[in-house]
C-alpha cells in the first residue's frame, strides 16, 4: 500500500465499512439500554410524588427543577476530577451508583418506607452522576473512534435518542398502568446496570492521563471547561446558542401540556401521539447528517440546520382545539425534531473536534451543567410569565426569542482553539 500507513487504511475501512470497531460498538451498546430505560421511567417520579406521596404542584415543580439545579452545583467540581482519571471506570462507577440510587426507590416503596425527600436525594445524585458520566462518554468516544468516524459515531447516538424518545415513553406509560410507576424505577435501574457492563465489555488498556502539575486540584481549577470553551472563537458562540436554544425548548414543554390538555382538552393519548410520532424526524435528520456535511461542508450545514431548527417552535403558540390543531403540533415537531436530528451531531463532532484531549470532560461538563442551570432557570421563569400573560403569549414569546438565537451561531469555519496543556507528571 504505497504512500498510505497501516492506521490510514484501518481509519478509512472502519468509516466507509460503516463498522466503527467493536469498542464502540459496546459503547453504543450501553448508551442504548441506558437511554432507553431512562426514557422509558420518563415522567415516573413525578407519577409517584402525586400517586403516591400525594404531592402537590408546588412539590412535583420543586422535584424537577432540584434535580436539574442542586444535581448540576453538586457536579461542578466533577468535571476537573474526572479529566484526569481513566474514563471507563468513571463511567461504570456512575451507572452502578445510578443503579443503586434508583432501586432505593422500589425497596423503600416495598418496606412502606418512601418519602419525598428520598425522591430528591435521589433525583439530585442521578442528576450529578449523568452529569459526570457525559463528561467521561465524551473523552472516551474521541479515544475509541478515528476523527473520521466521529460524525458517525455521533450520528448513531442521535437515532439512538430519538429511537429511545418515540418508544420509550408509551412503553413505559403502558408499564406504569399495568404494574405502577415504581416498576419503571427498577427498570432504569436494571438499564444502568446494563449499561456499566457494556463499558467494561469494551476491554483493552486505557491509560491514565497524566496531568499538567503533580499538585491537587486548586478551587481555580473548577472554571477551566468554562474558560476553554468562553476563550475560543467557536465553541463561545455554539455554547450560548446551544444552551439557550435547548432551555428555550425545554421550558416551554410544561407549558405545552398545561395548553393542550387543560385548555384545548386534549386526550393524554392525543398529547403523547402529538410529540411520539414526529421523533420520526430525528431519525431521518440523524441519518442525513452525514451526507449532508459530505456534500456541503461542516460548518454550512452546522449553520443552516441551527438556523432551521428555530422557525418552528413559534408555529405552536397557534395551536387549536381539534384534528387540526393535533396535525399542526406533528407537523411543527417535526420540522423541528428533524432540523435538530442534523444539528445535533454535527454539532457535538464540531466540539470533540475543537477541543484537545485532555480538555474534554471539563468542557462537557462545564456544558452539561451550564445546560442545566439554564433550563432550570428558564423554565421557572417561562412558569411565571406564563401566569402573567397567559400560556400561548408565553409560548409564543419563547418562539420569538429562538428566532434571534441564529445570530449566536458561529459565522466562520473551523477556528482552532489553545493549545493543549502540556502533561508534567501523574496526577
Amino acid at each position: 500500500m504505497s504512500g498510505v500507513s497501516k492506521s490510514d487504511a484501518v481509519e478509512s475501512d472502519v468509516v466507509d465499512g460503516g463498522s466503527l470497531g467493536r469498542g464502540f460498538g459496546w459503547l453504543w451498546a450501553a448508551y442504548a439500554v441506558s437511554t432507553f430505560g431512562t426514557r422509558l421511567a420518563f415522567d415516573a417520579f413525578p407519577l409517584i410524588a402525586v400517586v403516591v406521596l400525594d404531592a402537590g404542584p408546588g412539590r412535583v415543580a420543586a422535584l424537577a427543577a432540584a434535580g436539574l439545579a442542586v444535581g448540576a452545583v453538586v457536579a461542578v467540581p466533577l468535571g476537573p476530577w474526572v479529566e484526569f482519571r481513566r474514563k471507563r471506570p468513571v463511567m461504570v462507577a456512575t451507572d452502578l451508583l445510578r443503579c443503586a440510587v434508583l432501586l432505593s426507590v422500589p425497596l423503600a416503596y416495598a418496606f412502606g418506607r418512601l418519602g419525598f425527600a428520598q425522591l430528591l436525594v435521589v433525583s439530585v445524585v442521578v442528576a450529578a452522576a449523568d452529569i459526570t458520566f457525559r463528561a467521561a462518554a465524551g473523552s472516551c468516544l474521541k479515544a475509541l473512534v478515528p476523527p473520521s468516524g466521529l460524525l458517525a459515531a455521533n450520528g448513531r447516538f442521535e437515532a439512538t435518542t430519538w429511537t429511545a424518545t418515540m418508544l420509550g415513553p408509551p412503553v413505559g406509560g403502558a408499564a406504569i398502568g399495568l404494574f405502577g410507576p415504581v416498576v419503571t424505577v427498577a427498570v432504569d435501574a436494571v438499564s444502568y446496570l446494563l449499561s456499566a457492563l457494556g463499558i467494561r465489555a469494551i476491554g483493552g488498556g486505557e491509560p491514565r492521563p497524566r496531568r499538567p502539575r503533580a499538585d491537587r486540584l486548586r478551587a481555580g481549577d473548577l472554571l477551566d471547561g468554562w474558560r476553554y470553551v468562553l476563550d475560543s472563537p467557536v465553541l463561545r458562540p455554539l455554547f450560548l446558542n446551544t444552551v439557550l436554544v435547548n432551555g428555550l425548548i425545554m421550558a416551554t414543554a410544561p407549558l405545552l401540556a398545561v395548553l393542550m390538555l387543560g385548555e384545548l382538552g386534549f386526550a393524554p393519548w392525543q398529547y403523547g401521539l402529538a410529540f411520539a410520532v414526529p421523533c420520526v424526524g430525528g431519525l431521518v435528520g440523524s441519518r442525513l447528517a452525514r451526507p449532508l456535511v459530505a456534500r456541503f461542508g461542516e460548518h454550512r450545514v452546522l449553520v443552516v440546520s441551527g438556523v432551521l431548527r428555530v422557525c418552528w417552535p413559534v408555529g405552536l403558540a397557534f395551536v387549536g382545539p381539534g384534528t387540526a390543531g393535533l396535525v399542526l403540533v406533528m407537523v411543527v415537531e417535526f420540522g423541528l425534531i428533524t432540523s435538530v436530528g442534523v444539528y445535533n451531531p454535527v454539532f457535538a463532532t464540531r466540539r470533540l473536534e475543537l477541543t484537545p484531549a485532555d480538555r474534554v470532560a471539563r468542557t462537557l461538563s462545564a456544558w452539561t451543567i451550564s445546560g442545566k442551570l439554564t433550563t432550570a432557570a428558564l423554565t421557572a421563569v417561562w412558569g411565571l410569565l406564563a401566569g402573567l400573560t397567559g400560556t400561548r403569549t408565553a409560548v409564543a414569546l419563547a418562539g420569538a426569542v429562538m428566532l434571534a438565537t441564529p445570530l449566536l451561531l458561529p459565522r466562520r469555519d473551523h477556528v482552532p482553539g489553545p493549545a493543549p496543556l502540556e502533561p508534567a507528571g501523574d496526577g
